[in-house]
């Protein structure tokens, strides 16, 4: 793909990055073949090869694609990460994704991954550049640029350097090895009551969803398409950067991606949004990580009693879909059950997950969803596990609760989603105080914004006793009733 497009659009720009207080940046698709190469030589020479993980962190740009291009060509599985992580965070994908080489852009709205980095990993400011870190044990090296780098950092020399080490004819022959059944990419989201999970996908399935979207978009050469979503994210990736880039489209890019929290699915819209949306075909219904973006679409924008997303009328090319029972049995007509997926894109697995704790037996992907079967039509109705839903991003309960009882004062933290008209849901949390102690939720929700991105901090805090718990019998705690619970003190509807 990537010879192919700069054969057939060579000079054309491929991605611009434009904004005020900001130099303009561009790449053709001929540069994109051409830079990647060389980072991918690079690589190579540094001991990168098939299989090999390898983390970047970059915001919308020509750098991103650069380097996403760079890691995938040449067999490797590239794992984009997102900008908004806070160091916490970041050990945590770190670790869960066995990265053995990182490589960041230095500063990024603000932003310098270099401290964020020092900050998550004790050691990289006074350490040497080869790394032994028990917190994240497969990472090797870290590479980004700018003045007065920690000492645990390399530059880009460190790749630059050797490239020439590597001729053409031998990245000729590694690619010739890659293949379509080779994983090329991970994305990382937030399973439901789980910590962060890689979503795998691999090169074939990933080719034949952007030929899809470009032309369900009617992507065309030439035409400006605007990166309206960050490309860590499958959303980005799949229906902005992949689809126009095969069709030798213009991705333009901002630093700030518009900020989709009334736009988004899950969330019930105010009028002037769905007018906003109705001009824009397809109206695009269910869509996910695990799917490589959307996997459905409507015939209309909303259906009358459905405003919480497109109806799924049509399923996209090489999808199956089930509306199924606790027994993984098809539902009759009008009734409501577990929308299940399977086909070609569907991810293959979990990163370092069993299937059997996310696939049914006969490979349908659970993705947790409520749907109700109205003849050929499957209308959602809402999310049935615990993943909160907000502002169009995936909050993981387990991930907030973590960090919000690592504070002071704060004995057991539960973190809910409650209804809301503008955000989808809210993130709520009720915290049960340690003996004697006194909670003040301004600082807690300050502190937590230096641990959490920011859309994962919780928006309303209830306190409460541990005899106010809702329990259920396998001594859990209820989590429908707990939610019910807290509207009731906040005084919200349900």
């Amino acid at each position: 793909m990537l010879r192919a497009t700069a054969a057939a659009y060579g000079d054309d720009v491929a991605v611009t990055l434009q904004g005020e207080g900001i130099p303009s940046e561009s790449v053709s698709f001929a540069g994109i073949e051409q830079q990647s190469s060389e980072l991918a030589r690079g690589l190579i020479a540094r001991g990168v090869g098939k299989g090999s993980r390898i983390g970047f962190i970059y915001g919308n740009g020509p750098s991103f694609v650069v380097m996403l291009a760079a890691i995938a060509r040449i067999g490797a599985v590239a794992i984009p990460i997102s900008t908004m992580i806070r160091a916490n965070e970041l050990v945590r994908v770190l670790r869960q994704s066995d990265v053995a080489g990182l490589i960041v852009q230095r500063h990024f709205l603000g932003n310098d991954y270099a401290e964020r980095l020092c900050d998550a990993l004790t050691g990289l400011r006074d350490g040497g550049p080869e790394l032994r870190i028990a917190g994240v044990p497969f990472l090797r090296w870290i590479i980004s640029s700018g003045a007065a780098l920690p000492s645990g950092f390399r530059d880009f020399s460190y790749l630059t350097d050797v490239a020439d080490t590597v001729p053409e004819a031998l990245l000729l022959e590694v690619e010739a090895e890659v293949h379509p059944a080779d994983q090329m990419v991970e994305i990382y989201t937030s399973g439901s009551m789980t910590l962060p999970k890689g979503v795998k996908h691999l090169h074939g399935p990933v080719m034949s969803r952007n030929h899809y979207v470009a032309r369900m978009t009617g992507r065309k050469r030439g035409a400006q398409v605007h990166a309206m979503m960050p490309m860590f994210w499958v959303g980005g990736l799949g229906l902005y950067l992949m689809s126009s880039w095969v069709a030798g489209a213009t991705i333009v890019c901002t630093e700030r991606t518009l900020n989709n929290s009334r736009v988004a699915m899950g969330s019930v819209l105010a009028a002037e949004d769905l007018k906003l949306m109705a001009q824009s075909k397809p109206f695009w219904g269910l869509g996910m990580s695990e799917t490589f973006g959307p996997y459905s679409h409507g015939d209309e924008l909303r259906a009358p009693g459905y405003p919480l997303c497109a109806p799924m009328d049509h399923v996209a090319d090489g999808f199956e879909l089930r509306v199924a029972d606790e027994n993984n049995q098809q539902v009759g007509e009008g009734e409501t059950g577990e929308i299940q997926v399977r086909g070609y894109a569907v991810t293959p697995a979990l990163h370092k997950l069993e299937r059997e704790g996310y696939f049914t037996p006969d490979g349908f992907y659970r993705t947790g969803d409520r749907g109700l079967v109205q003849g050929s039509r499957i209308n959602f109705v809402g999310r049935g596990g615990d993943m909160i839903k907000t502002a169009g991003s995936n909050v993981s309960p387990a991930e907030v609760e973590l960090e919000m009882q690592l504070l002071e004062g704060v004995h057991n933290a539960y973190v809910v989603g409650l209804p809301d008209n503008e955000r989808g849901q809210l993130v709520v949390a009720a915290v049960v105080p340690r003996d004697g102690a006194e909670l003040d939720f301004n600082h807690i929700q300050a502190q937590l914004k230096q641990r959490l991105s920011s859309y994962k901090v919780p928006r309303l805090y209830v306190a409460i006793t541990r005899e106010e718990l809702p329990m259920l019998h396998s001594n859990k705690v209820s989590r429908r009733l707990l939610e019910t619970l807290l509207a009731g003190k906040l005084g919200r509807p349900l």
